[in-house]
């Protein structure tokens, strides 16, 4: 018939078929090509992780933790050692300088009572514990830096006479519940990354020193006081 075109509907589904499979197709590749660096960079952020919590020592015994990552370890009667934990060490790096109050002075649990020097800053640390200064590490004095290889041991700053020791030790954290809170400490590091690996992780798996530098050249003295409690 004259005027009449005759068209294969079927034909012509078979092609917008065949442009859907495409798509599909393409589609599918393009999203696993997507999804290949995020589970890369899931597994790595998941092996940092794993690295971070192992990377600060936390005595099990004999330390008790201020939040302020402060420690104090019982002697005899009232005598206290005092220090910082191996998290404030790895957070700042390189000490170049402990400012430390006078002997006899007077210390309060929460409050100032040393300096780190590091670089051109100047940062506070909270006590974590009442009392009289009775002894400076004075080993720490000529060489700072020492304290980043024995935090726990031969590196406490002050002995401290402290009358209220009980009352003391009920505010601060050992045992299971310091670890509880070191992983909280953990979790709040990893937020700060947001995953920026390689301003923190060195070939071989070992976090770098001074972390909180590397994650904000300009801010990190901010950072440190964020965790230190200092205000």
């Amino acid at each position: 018939m004259e005027g009449f075109t005759y068209v294969d509907i079927f034909a012509t589904k078979g092609i917008e078929y065949l442009l859907v499979i495409s798509g599909l197709l393409f589609f599918t590749f393009f999203w696993r090509f997507l999804s290949r660096p995020a589970v890369a960079v899931y597994r790595e952020a998941e092996n940092v992780a794993s690295t971070i919590s192992d990377w600060f020592h936390l005595p099990v015994e004999g330390v008790y933790f201020h939040q302020g990552h402060s420690w104090a370890a019982p002697e005899d009667g009232e005598v206290v050692r005092v220090g910082m934990d191996d998290f404030a060490q790895k957070l700042v790096g390189k000490i170049d300088a402990i400012k430390f109050p006078n002997v006899g002075s007077q210390v309060a649990q929460g409050e100032k009572a040393w300096s780190l020097l590091v670089g051109s800053k100047s940062i506070d640390m909270l006590s974590p514990v009442d009392g009289k200064i009775l002894e400076i590490n004075e080993r720490l004095l000529n060489s700072p830096e020492s304290i980043n290889k024995d935090p726990y041991g031969q590196s406490w700053l002050m002995k401290v006479q402290a009358p209220k020791i009980s009352s003391n030790l009920k505010n601060l954290l050992s045992g299971s519940l310091a670890k509880k809170w070191m992983e909280g400490v953990r979790e709040n590091l990893l937020a700060r990354m947001n995953y920026n690996l390689g301003a923190v992780y060195q070939d071989g798996g070992v976090p770098v020193d001074g972390i909180a530098r590397n994650l904000d050249r300009e801010r990190w003295d901010e950072i440190v006081r964020e965790f230190f409690l200092i205000s």
